[in-house]
């Protein structure tokens, strides 16, 4: 048995869990903002977990993930 053995898989294993995980994290920004555009699809996700949301809740959970999203980065120019 070769080291190389053990190693070459643990790499991978690590390798595919950053990567997974950094996917993971783009995919969900993404989902949030585009939630925060538009209200229709954050009342389809409440409804897919069992929430049914008046206007009034969906305006405050707008504002709550408005609150949540740290502000993106300018460039110094």
């Amino acid at each position: 048995m070769n080291a190389w053995d053990i190693v070459i898989p643990v790499v991978t294993l690590v390798v595919g869990l950053v990567a997974g995980f950094a996917g993971g994290v783009f995919y969900l920004r993404s989902q949030i903002a585009k939630m925060q555009k538009d209200p229709e699809a954050l009342a389809k996700m409440a409804k897919q977990m069992g929430y049914n949301l008046n206007r009034q809740q969906l305006q405050q959970a707008q504002q709550m993930l408005k609150k949540q999203t740290p502000p993106k980065k300018r460039s110094r120019r």
